[in-house]
């Protein structure tokens, strides 16, 4: 097997820089030069995004940057003994001892389970220790291959007595499934040691996973509790036993994934925290453990199943109330956009072929006749009245499914059916979309309440299929029909009478405000706000009332500024963008044109100073223009690739030209002369193919 690790990519006592991103652009640069990579751009750009993740700093003055990359060839560590410390994010301070982890997309599960063990050994303090002590490239090569190999480091006897009785107790940390295991003196409560398990899981699956998993069972150990873990990495994971699990007292999930099975510990109280606090926080991890298991009203792993939403997970963290709300409009809006789309463009394709008319006959055509008989007008009128109806009818589960989803996101699965019946009944009131809200937001509310109700065994079946949905769609529904249904309407109708007389000046404002909006997150929330207004609005317009199309066509066409403004600017000066982003923005040309605003996003990490109001300066010209021309879409979706359905497609275009113009302008005047590029400090390693 491939040595990991070679004295070509070692540094010591090195200054680097002072910051992440160049500590890791230079060991990048390290694993390239010595042939373990294609190139150093491509490697770096996956490890800094990495990076930008979630922080990879961890106490005790040490850094795990780590990414799997298409740009490296064979699994590789690159380690830097760094003077002066960088701050990598970890609680106690900068880091000296940086450690890059740099993966093949495809890397086998050998290599995989060294490199996990290299990572599960940086927390035992006399390993680190001993590195600190090393005096040359070829000792740390040694430290380092001996801790794959499960040695002694050959070096130990010059750390400290106390760093090296520290050391073991954080190293008494198993595999996969490791337990510790209360001592004889170990506090016990009289019915014995409490018992826990835990699950760990990083996106990666290399390094987080494995040493959260460590420091949970070491810091259990020092408490007197039994735990054992499941590590849900790359290296493979052997699942807890379920007679483990249901011994257990209580669940830690240290993860920043979904956990694979959850279903298992359903009812168990759990504590839900990002898998780095299990490495920085793991003492405290099992103490908040032992008190839910001793809490009747601690939160628990849900019984209705192991699909609920990642959001969740954040709400166990203590959400505010804001953060609450925009996760359930955001999961809302991204769960109807599906049916919007396909509705508005059948609904465009219907007008195409049969005409405006179309919506007058279109229930008769498709009822009364078929291909043996044809309706007055031939073949184009009956299809276009039946791509109509298919439109409308997908339409027609804009509102249900925004509030459908709003109480999923709050409630899971047993606040869909009180959501979609709230949305209905929003959209029989005439309360449109702004009622879906509210219909959403109270069956979910409801929903999940009523799931926190302490109730007897034989009843808790019946509770997501039956009492749920029943109790809260009799509330949030009824609150609709009895008192907030018909208020709300009238605000619709309010709000749809203002759009609709907008015209001049207050057109085009509107219209720069929403280019802003689009190009302000790009795919964000602020994005997607903008987008499901023009969306909400979309079904609303007519041949004479053409303001929510207006509105629609203003939207896509601001948001497909930015990918296409950042592909142009890579033509325009090739030399102030990166080898990755060159690459990204020939893939921004083809996103641009399809309305996929995300394709900006990989050069507004990078530059987001420069790159992010550049953006929203062409946006809002294109918004401007789009208004003002009166230019129409409706498509919710498609970018070009939907021109029968955009009034004046002219103008359209000639908008979107002049704002990508002016963006990809502004962004070469801003990375030239607006904050010039400091010094590198990091010499360029030619890569190595």
């Amino acid at each position: 097997m491939t040595q990991l690790i070679t004295t070509e990519l070692v540094e010591l006592d090195q200054n680097l820089g002072n910051t992440p991103e160049a500590v890791i652009r230079h060991l990048a640069s390290k694993v390239a030069a010595a042939g373990r990579a294609t190139e150093v751009e491509g490697l770096f750009a996956d490890a800094f995004a990495r990076e930008q993740k979630t922080a990879t700093g961890i106490p005790g003055g040490i850094a795990i940057p780590h990414c799997r990359s298409a740009a490296v060839t064979e699994p590789t560590l690159a380690m830097a003994r760094l003077n002066p410390k960088v701050d990598f994010g970890a609680k106690d301070g900068p880091a000296d001892l940086i450690f890059f982890i740099a993966a093949p997309d495809g890397a086998d599960q050998a290599h995989l389970k060294l490199l996990s063990k290299l990572a599960r050994s940086l927390i035992k303090k006399d390993f680190t220790a001993a590195l600190r002590n090393a005096s040359s490239r070829e000792e740390i090569v040694e430290l380092v291959d001996g801790a794959l190999a499960d040695k002694p480091a050959a070096h130990a006897a010059a750390v400290p007595a106390d760093a090296a009785a520290v050391g073991t107790a954080s190293g008494a940390a198993g595999a996969s499934g490791a337990s510790a295991v209360a001592g004889a003196g170990a506090p016990a409560a009289s019915s014995g040691p409490k018992r826990l398990v835990a699950v760990t899981a990083c996106p990666t699956g290399i390094a987080h996973t494995y040493m959260a998993a460590d420091s949970l069972v070491a810091a259990a150990q020092e408490a007197g509790v039994d735990l054992q873990v499941e590590t849900q990495g790359s290296s493979g994971a052997k699942p807890l036993d379920p007679a483990v699990i249901a011994a257990a007292d209580a669940v830690i999930f240290a993860v920043d994934v979904d956990v694979r099975g959850k279903e298992r510990f359903a009812g168990k109280p759990v504590i839900n925290a990002p898998v780095k606090r299990g490495i920085d926080e793991p003492a405290k991890m099992v103490q908040e453990a032992l008190a839910a298991a001793s809490d009747p009203n601690a939160r628990r792993v849900p019984h209705y199943g192991a699909e609920e939403q990642a959001e969740q997970a954040a709400a166990e963290k203590g959400e505010h109330i804001g953060q609450k709300l925009k996760r359930a409009l955001l999961t809302g809006v991204s769960y109807m956009i599906p049916f919007v789309a396909g509705g508005g463009l059948l609904i465009a394709l219907g007008f195409l072929l049969g005409g405006y008319d179309i919506t007058d006959v279109a229930d008769t055509v498709v009822v009364e006749n078929n291909f043996g008989n044809l309706p007055e007008g031939g073949l184009a009128i009956y299809l276009g009245a039946v791509l109509f109806k298919i439109g409308a009818l997908s339409m027609g589960f804009l509102v249900p499914a925004l509030a459908g989803y709003i109480a999923y996101a709050i409630a899971d699965r047993p606040g869909i059916a009180p959501g979609f019946v709230a949305g209905a009944v929003s959209g029989f009131m005439g309360a449109g979309f702004l009622g879906g809200i509210v219909g959403g937001l109270l069956a979910g509310y409801m929903a999940h309440l009523i799931g926190t109700w302490s109730v007897p065994r034989w009843l808790r079946g019946l509770m997501p299929v039956v009492i749920i949905p029943l109790l809260a769609s009799i509330f949030a529904s009824g609150l609709m029909f009895l008192v907030l249904g018909g208020p709300i309407a009238g605000l619709t109708v309010a709000l749809n009478s203002w759009l609709s007389g907008m015209t001049g000046a207050s057109a085009v404002v509107l219209g720069i405000i929403l280019g802003l909006m689009m190009c302000f997150d790009l795919g964000g929330p602020v994005n997607k706000v903008a987008y499901a207004f023009a969306v909400a609005g979309l079904s609303a317009g007519a041949a004479d009332n053409q303001a929510p199309w207006q509105i629609m066509a203003t939207v896509m066409a601001a948001g497909m500024v930015p990918p296409l403004a950042m592909a142009l600017a890579t033509v325009l000066d090739k030399k102030l963008f990166s080898l990755a982003e060159r690459e990204n923005g020939k893939a921004a040309w083809l996103l641009g044109a399809s309305f996929i605003s995300e394709g900006a996003i990989p050069f507004a990490a990078a530059d987001p100073l420069r790159v992010i109001p550049a953006s929203m300066l062409g946006g809002a010209l294109t918004g401007a223009l789009t208004m003002a021309f009166g230019v129409t879409s409706q498509a919710p979706h498609g970018g070009i690739f939907v021109f029968f359905a955009i009034g004046n497609v002219l103008m359209f275009v000639l908008s979107i030209i002049a704002g990508t113009i002016v963006t990809a302008l502004a962004v070469v005047a801003l990375k030239r002369w607006a904050a010039p590029k400091t010094a590198d400090t990091v010499e360029s390693v030619p890569a190595t193919v």
